[in-house]
């Protein structure tokens, strides 16, 4: 059986791609499921915070893959054969190893803070997924707390053309540090309302994904 593949990606810089693959490979490896994750974005973020979990005597395991180039589509295909899940984190920019990692998914994560820039570079995302002819899922990320922005937000995205996930993600401290000590919020703090947005997203995504075939 072949994992479900799926990749995070934006166009913009700075709109939580890492953050959102390291929370979700430690959601789905504290649930049970194999993960593997694949950092292909030259500045490495990903494989930092790996480095880091390696101090960590009881995280949840997950596989890293840090490649570039030639090499992305070969290494996402090989891990896919070992593990449940592989969560692909891209750069942003739409450089051969973003369209490379937007082709191999089963489902392609976007991002999106609540800003008209991150609105315009979503845009430019979706169009690459379905020049790729891969389902999109918009992840509302960074959300204040209160007032009506989220819903106003989620009618414009909508408005792309594309399905919005119904769990969002809220500004909050806790998703940075518990990176900040090679974790992810479903190990750091599950309780809490970080923790449980992610776990929300991370049920959700699995629900769209469907079985592995």
């Amino acid at each position: 059986m072949t994992a479900r593949i799926v990749t995070v990606a934006q166009q913009k810089g700075g709109a939580g791609k890492t953050t959102l693959a390291a929370h979700l490979a430690v959601a789905w490896a504290k649930a049970g499921r194999t993960v593997g994750v694949v950092d292909i974005d030259p500045q490495a973020s990903l494989t930092k915070w790996f480095a880091e979990r390696a101090r960590v005597k009881d995280a949840a395991a997950i596989e890293l893959r840090c490649v570039a180039g030639w090499r992305v589509q070969s290494e996402v295909e090989k891990l896919a054969r070992t593990v449940d899940l592989v969560v692909v984190d891209s750069p942003p920019h739409a450089e051969t190893e973003s369209k490379i990692a937007v082709r191999a998914a089963d489902l392609v994560l976007v991002p999106a803070q609540p800003s008209p820039m991150d609105l315009w570079a979503t845009k430019t995302t979706l169009d690459l997924a379905r020049a790729e002819k891969r389902p999109a899922l918009v992840v509302l990320n960074r959300m204040p707390a209160r007032g009506r922005l989220a819903d106003q937000m989620r009618g414009k995205f909508a408005e792309l053309g594309s399905p919005v996930a119904d769990a969002v993600l809220g500004s909050r401290v806790a998703f940075a540090a518990s990176l900040l000590e090679g974790r992810g919020i479903s190990e750091q703090s599950p309780a809490s309302a970080a923790g449980q947005e992610m776990a929300a997203l991370a049920e959700e995504i699995l629900r769209r994904l469907g079985p592995a075939q």
